[in-house]
Parts: structure tokens; sequence; C-alpha cells
């Protein structure tokens, strides 16, 4: 089984998909094909998806039972004793979580007490 998810990619790539694999929803694409389309139909979409992001997920004889390949995701697969798993991005140093605001919020005084 391969699985193909493209985000903000250009529309001639999703029909060019659609050639090989079934878009089961927007932008997600599902198949049996052989590896050697796998293959080509990856880079097709490396090729040709410009600023958008794809992931492609098949499976293997592997622990997890698949495997998965990302082009311009910002969580990125690394290896771990075996296992793939996504590694999420560090958060900016710039940006502090903000902290909620104390009492209550405007809306919420109109629906508790009427307008007013």
């Amino acid at each position: 089984m391969t699985v193909i998810v493209l985000t903000t990619c250009p529309a001639g790539l999703r029909g060019f998909l659609t050639r090989w694999l079934m878009e089961i929803s927007a932008g997600v694409f599902i198949g049996n094909p052989s590896a050697r389309i796998r293959e080509a139909l990856w880079r097709e979409v490396h090729a040709y998806a410009g600023t958008g992001r794809a992931l492609l997920a098949y499976s293997t004889n592997t622990e997890q039972g698949f495997t998965f390949e990302t082009r311009d995701h910002k969580w990125r697969p690394v290896d771990h004793e075996g296992l793939t798993l996504l590694m999420r991005p560090h958060r900016e140093t710039g940006t502090e979580p903000q902290t909620p605001t104390k009492g209550w919020s405007k809306a919420s005084k109109r629906r508790r007490f009427g307008k007013r």
C-alpha cells in the first residue's frame, strides 16, 4: 500500500498522480503500485511540487510495517533504534507561550450577564 499526501501543490501534479493512484480526499492519494512506479512517482513529486509539501508512506518488511519520506516538512524523520520517528522542530527562542488572562472575557460577560 502506498499513500502520498500533498499540501499546496499544483493541480497538474495532482492530475498526474491520479493516473496511478486514487485520490480519496483532496491531496490524499492511495494505491498499490510497484516499487519502481512508486519511486518514479516520488521523483515527479519532487520535480513538480514547487513550494508545496509532500509525504510518502508505504508498506515494507520492517518492525513498524511501513516507512515514509517527506519533502519540505518541518517535522523530519529520524531513525531511533530501528524505528522511524518524527522529530519536531525546536520552538524559536523569541516566541514565548501566551499566558491566559485572568478574569472573564468580554464575550463571556455578555453571555452571562446579557448585552450591556
